[in-house]
């Protein structure tokens, strides 16, 4: 396992549009996190009392994530599909016959690369949103900061696996980015605030993983809130993650290379 790891790693690195995507989910992240920021603390004052009271700095500060994780899922999806559109797929199951233990080292390389991307993205997405945001902003040692941090680290892991998922079951970069990318950046998030679908809407992978990152509203609340917690709304998505890896590994074993 330790030797196929070594290889899958050596394919990520390999790949010209590794480089592009997580520099991307750095640069959108925290580039964005200090325009929401200074974007808050410009209006703050024009807010009246009540809004001023219920201001929560943690939304500014991780709202940017759900913008850069579509770099991650693009790379998610080149990481998977790019042996395919290649035909490299079939030397690499000739040399890992055992597709069960071929699946899982490519999951756990583009996993351990969406960690490390993680670690470094949120801290520094956190940082450039207290930078804008200035007085109003936050602080690690505030209760629940920290919570959010680690969510919103295992929130970007989680959904590089669910489009490694729906990669391996698509087999192809354009049908697994024309499911994913209206699904998170156009409908998941829209949907998810139309009241008559948002029943449904909001057991959606993204929709439950926002809820730790303070960027759905709070147990109760009648326009955002969930009828969870944020730590159940992570399960809920690590379930999504763990349904689409199954498929994308039942499809490898049936479908020939």
């Amino acid at each position: 396992m330790r030797a196929l790891l070594a290889a899958e790693l050596i394919k990520i690195r390999s790949l010209r549009s590794t480089i592009w995507t997580l520099a991307l989910t750095v640069a959108l992240s925290v580039g964005l996190a200090f325009l929401v920021g200074s974007s808050f603390r410009a209006g703050f004052d024009s807010m009246d009392a009540e809004r001023q009271a219920q201001f929560d700095p943690l939304f500014a500060s991780f709202y940017s994530i759900t913008i850069a994780q579509l770099a991650l899922v693009v790379l998610a999806a080149f990481v998977v599909t790019g042996e395919y559109a290649t035909n490299t797929i079939v030397a690499s199951l000739a040399a890992v016959p055992r597709r069960g233990r071929f699946y899982t080292g490519k999951v756990l390389a583009g996993g351990s690369v969406a960690g490390a991307a993680a670690v470094v993205t949120v801290p520094l997405t956190f940082a450039a949103a207290q930078a804008g945001l200035g007085p109003h902003g936050t602080t690690f040692t505030v209760g629940g900061t920290l919570e959010a941090a680690v969510g919103a680290c295992l929130y970007l892991i989680l959904i590089y696996l669910f489009a490694t998922g729906v990669a391996t079951l698509l087999r192809g970069s354009i049908p697994t980015l024309a499911v994913l990318l209206p699904l998170l950046f156009l409908g998941s998030q829209g949907l998810g605030n139309v009241p008559k679908v948002k029943a449904v809407a909001q057991f959606l992978p993204d929709q439950a993983g926002m809820l730790i990152m303070h960027i759905a509203g709070p147990p109760g609340d009648p326009r955002f809130g969930r009828p969870y917690g944020p730590w159940t709304g992570l399960g809920i998505m690590a379930l999504w993650a763990a349904v689409a890896l199954l498929a994308g590994y039942a499809a490898l074993r049936r479908r020939d290379a």
